[in-house]
């Protein structure tokens, strides 16, 4: 619990940022380092609330309570050790998760939340910093063996996971390195690859194989040679087809999902050259007002874009929790990120009708909702960021009804297991399998997921399953 009394001594103090003028000339991380004694203070906050919330706020049910007073008494072992018994993944929750357990903070009632994140942030980093075990080396050796499909946040957890269990784990994946989303959907400054290719160093070290630019499905490796070379197979694909905006002029050049700006980008700051998709001096229009929207309005700026015009359909949320989302529910409330601070216009409860030019956009129509007026802005460069509709079905070879959702996602029973027949079983999990969703629903069903793979493999599991599939009728 940390400090008894410290919630009321010290007020929530998150990490400074690094200037705007400083951050904008690379594509390093936002925040400032904080020192150990003002983690200290923060994990000092976490008050004797008899029932963590938090705990129950997390898809991974982490014990925060619990890691919170070891780092209350800098004892970075324990911390480490509590966390990553359920998460096998901080140093990426801790950069990228939208806090579902700070909503659900007991403290969130009349105050400030524990900085929860950053904690688990400096947890993590610690871990690694004093050499500490980050990744769980098998005692045994199972002699099963597991194909899973897809190295984001799902696929990757399920991996640890079973090779954890003894099991001889293959990750294949389409691109050509590991990450999924983590690797070319989330720019650098929110996620350095380091920070990534230190994570897979440790899973190779314990035994997993990754194989990359490997198409599975009729394109590349049939899913049933996989299901014959494997005694189980997991498919964690997630959900990668973009949700698109079918208005007049949606094809001319120039208009296109973020996700392909955001790719672009993202290789070019790998290979240090410049993207074929340059908003250098051009007039950016984001359309969405999500973490991906986000992600481009902060890429858009590190590439000098002359003017970025944010798009939300939606009303501005308030600045504080509605009447009617109550806590601990996690409430739709106004964000501001590191990239807006850095410039920008964000526009709500506006739709976009129509884009214009001849072969190229030049501009956009738009229509405030309030008013209903409409506009006509400059644009040479439109991102759709307005998510994504389900996984890549047909690149699987995947088009049965029977295997598919209402919702153009892969159908799983209880045990994570698909109706696909085969000579080993298929199992998902993940935006596969939930939809488009958070980094902490994806890890959390990746170790579920896991579970299941195990208890069919051996009969009986040990490894925690700390979520069951989706449903859409709960």
């Amino acid at each position: 619990m940390g400090k008894p009394t410290g919630f009321l001594e010290y007020p929530r103090r998150g990490p400074a940022y690094r200037p705007v003028a400083v951050r904008l000339r690379d594509w390093r991380e936002v925040y400032e380092a904080q020192r150990d004694d003002e983690i200290s203070v923060q994990a000092a906050r976490c008050m004797d609330c008899g029932i963590p919330f938090c705990t129950q706020g997390c898809p991974l049910g982490n014990r925060i309570p619990v890691f919170n007073d070891a780092v209350y008494r800098q004892r970075w072992d324990v911390a480490a050790a509590q966390l990553f018994a359920t998460n096998n993944f901080p140093e990426f929750t801790g950069r990228l998760c939208p806090a579902p357990c700070e909503s659900a903070c007991v403290l969130a009632v009349g105050d400030e939340a524990v900085t929860i994140e950053r904690v688990e942030y400096e947890v993590a980093e610690h871990a690694y910093a004093l050499g500490l075990p980050v990744q769980r080396v098998p005692s045994h050796e199972s002699g099963r063996r597991v194909a899973v499909v897809g190295s984001g946040p799902a696929g990757l957890a399920a991996a640890a996971q079973l090779r954890g269990a003894g099991h001889a784990v293959t990750v294949y994946e389409r691109a050509d390195a590991i990450g999924g989303l983590l690797r070319y959907g989330i720019p650098a400054f929110k996620l350095e690859k380091a920070v990534l290719d230190r994570r897979l160093e440790a899973m190779v070290d314990a035994g997993i194989t990754f194989v990359t630019s490997s198409t599975i499905g009729p394109a590349g490796t049939p899913l049933g040679v996989l299901q014959e070379r494997y005694d189980a197979v997991l498919l964690a694909v997630g959900s990668t087809t973009p949700r698109l905006i079918p208005v007049p002029g949606s094809d001319l050049e120039g208009v296109m999902p973020a996700m392909t700006y955001l790719e672009a980008s993202n290789r070019a700051v790998a290979t240090q050259t410049t993207s074929p998709i340059d908003a250098h001096g051009r007039a950016v229009l984001i359309l969405g007002g999500g973490d991906t929207g986000a992600d481009c309005l902060g890429t858009a700026h590190r590439q000098g874009a002359r003017s970025v015009t944010q798009i939300e359909i939606l009303e501005r949320p308030p600045d504080h929790r509605p009447a009617d989302q109550p806590w601990p529910t996690m409430p739709r409330v106004f964000k501001v990120t590191s990239a807006h601070d850095e410039g920008g216009e964000r526009v709500f409860a506006t739709e976009t009708v129509e884009f214009l030019g001849e072969t190229a956009v030049t501009a956009a129509v738009l229509t405030h909702r309030d008013t209903g007026q409409s506009e006509t802005i400059e644009a040479d460069l439109v991102l759709i960021a307005a998510g994504f509709t389900g996984p890549e079905l047909a690149t699987l070879g995947i088009s049965d009804a029977s295997l598919v959702t209402e919702r153009a996602t892969l159908r799983v029973d209880d045990a994570w297991r698909t109706p696909l027949n085969g000579e080993a079983p298929v199992f998902a999990c993940g935006d596969a399998v939930r939809g488009q969703s958070l980094i902490v629903w994806a890890i959390a069903e990746g170790r579920s997921a896991a579970a299941a793979v195990d208890a069919h493999l051996m009969g009986e599991t040990a490894l925690p399953a700390p979520v069951a599939p989706y449903r859409t009728s709960w």
